[in-house]
Formats: structure tokens, sequence, C-alpha cells
């Protein structure tokens, strides 16, 4: 899959990447470097983002809704808004 230019795959390399907006539902972005990436407003869910690094990333408004982020880096992440993997809404 590809979204703005940028490989959407387990692994790739997303460091500051604009994907806003952008529907990954069920994507397989296991292990992908996404610190400092804006998603805001994107769809992700029931994606696998495990092992991914999130810090700094933007995820305002973002669908996690099934997501797994078992050891996902979440470090300063922004999460206003965004619909967590239970369903719950995060202020």
């Amino acid at each position: 899959m590809e979204v703005n230019g940028r490989k959407i795959e387990p692994g790739a390399y997303l460091y500051d990447a604009r994907l806003s907006g952008a529907d990954l539902s069920g994507a397989n972005l296991r292990g992908a470097r996404l610190y400092d990436a804006t998603l805001s407003g994107a769809n992700l869910p029931g994606a696998n983002l495990s092992g991914t690094n999130l810090s700094g990333a933007d995820l305002s408004r973002v669908s996690l809704s099934g997501a797994d982020l078992s050891s996902v880096d979440l470090t300063g992440v922004k999460l206003t808004n965004a619909i967590m993997p239970d369903g719950t809404l995060h202020f």
C-alpha cells in the first residue's frame, strides 16, 4: 500500500510522514518508525502497530479501534480526541 508517496508496510521508515486523513484500516505497520509523523484524522481500525515507534506523532482524531498497540512507543504522542483500541475516546 502507498499513501502520499510513502510505502506502508512492516518496518517502514516513515519519520515525519504526512498521513493526515489516510485510510490505513487493517494496515500492517509492525515495527515501523513513525516518529514525528502526522496522522491526524487517519483511520487505523484493526491496524497492526505492534513494536512501532510513534514518539512525537500527532494522532489527534485518529481511530485506533481494534488496533494492536503492543510494545508501541507513545512518548510525547498527541492523542486529542483519538478513539483508542478498546473504543474509548481519549481527551
